[in-house]
């Protein structure tokens, strides 16, 4: 399992690190906390994409 940055979520989905911290506080993306920082799992980042796009369509 591959755990990605905040500030790389937010370059993969092309958003703010605001916008992915309000996602992750939201439980809207699943993250872990290491120290201060989250790390969150590549696959939540492909699972709350693929969800964001079903509901569009």
């Amino acid at each position: 399992m591959r755990f990605l940055t905040v500030a790389e979520v937010a370059a993969l989905m092309r958003v703010s690190k605001m916008t992915v911290y309000r996602l992750v506080h939201g439980g809207e993306l699943s993250a872990v906390r290491v120290g201060r920082s989250f790390r969150v799992p590549e696959h939540a980042v492909h699972t709350y994409l693929r969800g964001a796009f079903s509901q569009t369509a």
